[in-house]
Parts: structure tokens; sequence; C-alpha cells
């Protein structure tokens, strides 16, 4: 969930760092859209990974949707296999709200998955329910910090205690700790990686945003996305908006009409399994 607020005055490297962000990109470095450490493309995993062991399926159940049907035709295992069927990641940051229903009702109409990354005191632990929905209904439950604290502002330490609170809450609604984030504003850095790594945690940032914190338009949420597109990409919306649970029947039946299959974040890796601190962001078209 982005900040509102306007930046103060800064040094001038800040500057171009903030520049570099509103530029978009995910991962800063002073003075151009580059990566300041390494970070891995869904594609890039899988090929790391190799071939999947004898029998293994992709994580999640097999959406029934068109493209889904016609990857189980051309004889993919199990559930859908990335390498083979036009996927991208569909996410959903800050939540869970009551706008959280109404997603999940417009995920099951079009068969589509989606990796929820939840923030903890004022929504995880005010609707513990749908956070057992979600999972229940199939979907990813991520790791978004407790208070959306910027990690990279803060002390390591404090960094481990908005990441470990969210965990152990997740944990205790569903029986099973996240294995994902994804860092508020999309900052991370040397401290934080390392502390992703130590709680088991994956860094998860985005290819497509929508901007949908900044707009009620439906419509403009929905082109955005569309616009953004491409195969093995991470779509980044909230779950906490109003324009963004009208804008999702839309989005995923174009995608659906396009060939593309909705899917979690750890489905788009698969046969990689995603690796603790590592930063997974997909390749710029």
């Amino acid at each position: 969930m982005p900040r509102r607020n306007s930046l103060p005055a800064r040094p001038a490297a800040l500057r171009l760092l903030a520049a570099a962000l509103a530029a978009g990109c995910l991962v800063p470095a002073l003075g151009a859209c580059g990566a300041s450490y390494p970070v891995t493309s869904p594609k890039a995993a899988r090929g790391a990974a190799g071939s999947a062991p004898a029998g293994a399926t992709a994580p999640g159940p097999t959406a029934p949707g068109r493209a889904a049907t016609a990857a189980v035709a051309a004889g993919l295992p199990g559930a859908v296999d990335c390498r083979r069927a036009r996927c991208v990641a569909l996410s959903f940051d800050a939540g869970p709200s009551r706008y959280t229903p109404a997603v999940l009702k417009a995920l099951a109409k079009y068969h589509a998955h989606a990796t929820f990354m939840t923030l903890g005191k004022n929504h995880v632990l005010k609707h513990p329910d749908l956070v057992r929905q979600e999972a229940a209904a199939g979907m990813e439950i991520g790791n978004h910090t407790w208070t959306h604290r910027i990690l990279t502002r803060i002390k390591p330490a404090e960094a481990r205690e908005e990441l470990e609170r969210d965990q152990d809450a997740v944990k205790k609604i569903t029986g099973r700790a996240p294995t994902l984030m994804r860092p508020p504003q999309g900052r991370t850095d040397e401290d934080v990686t390392r502390v992703c790594r130590e709680l088991g945690l994956s860094q998860v940032l985005w290819s497509v945003t929508a901007k949908d914190y900044k707009t009620r338009d439906s419509a403009l949420i929905t082109r955005r996305v569309l616009q953004q597109t491409r195969r093995d990409g991470i779509i980044l919306l909230h779950d906490i908006y109003p324009g963004t649970a009208p804008a999702l029947p839309g989005i995923l039946s174009a995608l659906d009409a396009k060939g593309y299959t909705v899917v979690t974040v750890s489905q788009l890796l698969w046969p990689a399994t995603p690796k603790p601190g590592e930063v997974y962001r997909p390749d710029r078209p």
C-alpha cells in the first residue's frame, strides 16, 4: 500500500532514489532504473529449477477455466504448469477488508487464484474469517508486515518484528505461516533480505500496477492492468480500496479471452521453490 504523502526535501542522492521509484523502478539503483542487488524473474527461476521430479505437480488446485482446460488437454500434469501455459500471477496487498469477499467471489467465478499479501494489525486481526476463506478457496497467503512500516527505514530488529507478528497471526488462523512477503512500497535492501532469509520468507515485487490506491474508477483500473500485463507478470492490486473489486470481473474476463491462466505467485514459479531472502520480480517487457 504505497505512501500517499509527498516527500520532504532531502539530499540529492535520495532525491534520485525517489525519482527512480516514481518512474517505476521497483528495485531502485541511484541514477538508473536498475537493481542494486540481484533479482530473479519467474522465468529464470523456473529455468534454474530444471525438470520437475517425476510425478510432481504444481502447487494448488487445477483451475477449470478455459485457459487451464486447454493446458490440461495439452498434457500438463495436475495443476497448471506455467512453463507451458500462458500464466500471470495476481496479488492483492494490505487486506483483508470488507471488499475481500467480492474479490473472492470474482476469483471463484473465473476459476482464478491469487496471492493475498496480508497486513496484520488492522486487517488480519480484524478479519480472521476472511483469511480462513482465502486459504480454503486455494488462495496463497503472504506477508505484507504488521503495520506497513517501510522496512528500509527501520532497524533490522524492528523489521523482523513487523514480519514475525504477521507470520504468527496468519499461522494461528490458517495453520501455516506465509513463505512469501511483499515489502511495503517494494523497498528492500541487504538488511531486509537477511531478515527475510532468516524467517524463511521470499520477497515478491511486481510488474503491473493499476495504482488503485489513487482512483475509484474501475474502468481505469481495468485498462491499466490490461495494458501492462504480459506473460509471467505479477499484477499488484489492493483488496482494501472500493474501485478494485468492481474492476476484477472485467480484468479476469479479458485475461481469459487472451489465453491467460491466472495463478498464485508460487504456481508461477513452479517447479522452482521460492528461496528465502530471494527477490522475485518479472522481467520488463
